[in-house]
């Protein structure tokens, strides 16, 4: 029977292994995201041979995660329906993506049924795009980096330890000036960010800080999700100054396609079915919508151990 644990930090060093074997652009996968989302998710990992699998609940309810990493696929999924079956409930896996959906039915013909999760997609760019704001659909963005590089004295530096305070000043007003329009779900953001941050260099963790007449204005961090993608988990800006969120994009773009040679693309992770997010998200045109499904096996009962 399997045995998942807690996330610890003692972790990273062999789900990171996992991960790069994957090489996945999805923002479900990277050891930073599953750690510091631990506290909303609830999430208990397992290692079975060269795969990872996930417990969580979701919405209240107990699911795993599709088993990445490499080797033979169907004794894992066989482990979890084994699993299930022992707690009692059915065997659900979310976020698969297209070529695990492939690879599930290839395995287990008409044995699930797969429902795309909208609200999870993936937003995918390319980088050289939010690098630069190029063409007519992007003019709007250039422009209001444009106005902000005219209006200010700025800077855009990587995240230190030493500029976290900072960051956290600038959230705390942040939360303040959004606390109307945002979901009482955002707390739970909030959570993750302190987490990110208190563990940022175990995380291997990395980002910009955007200062404007010497006060932070903006940051963003994440990691590298595969070869060619880095997955962004937070940004967040000052709305008052004008500029400032496409600037900490831009930026931060430019920074990683400096370091990262192989870089094509920036996941800026899901809207979480927020419909301004959605606009926002959009906003900047993404390359692509990385889809993502959950999978239900048939003719099993429902629970909710």
């Amino acid at each position: 029977m399997l045995s998942f644990k807690t996330v610890t930090l003692c972790d990273k060093a062999w789900v990171d292994e996992i991960v790069r074997k994957e090489n996945s652009p999805s923002a479900d996968y990277n050891f930073g995201n599953i750690y510091i989302w631990d506290k909303y998710y609830r999430q208990l990992i397992c290692r079975f041979g060269d795969r990872m699998l996930t417990k969580l609940r979701y919405e209240g309810k107990p699911a795993f995660v599709f088993p990445i990493g490499s080797g033979e696929l169907k004794p894992a999924i066989e482990a979890l329906r084994e699993f299930a079956a022992f707690r009692g409930y059915p065997l659900v896996i979310r976020g698969i993506t297209g070529r695990h959906r492939e690879q599930l039915e290839a395995l287990y013909p008409g044995q699930f049924v797969f429902e795309p999760e909208t609200k999870n997609f993936d937003y995918i760019y390319r980088a050289e795009k939010l690098a630069t704001y190029s063409g007519k659909s992007m003019h709007g963005k250039k422009n209001h980096c444009n106005r902000f590089e005219a209006e200010n004295d700025w800077r855009f530096v990587p995240l230190t330890r030493e500029l976290i305070p900072g960051c956290l000043d600038m959230l705390v007003e942040w939360n303040e000036d959004n606390r109307a329009r945002l979901d009482p779900s955002i707390s739970f953001e909030h959570d993750a960010l302190i987490r990110a941050f208190a563990a940022y260099e175990r995380l291997d963790l990395e980002g910009g800080v955007l200062t404007a007449n010497g006060r932070i204005v903006g940051f963003s961090l994440g990691e590298m999700a595969s070869d060619d993608t880095f997955d962004v988990h937070f940004e967040k800006a000052a709305l008052a100054v004008n500029g400032a969120y496409p600037m900490v994009c831009r930026e931060l773009t430019r920074m990683l396609l400096a370091k990262y040679p192989k870089l094509a693309f920036i996941n800026r992770e899901d809207d979480m079915g927020f419909e301004s997010l959605r606009q926002s998200k959009l906003s900047y045109k993404p390359e692509y919508l990385l889809e993502k499904y959950i999978a239900r096996g048939k003719d099993e009962e429902s629970g909710d151990s």
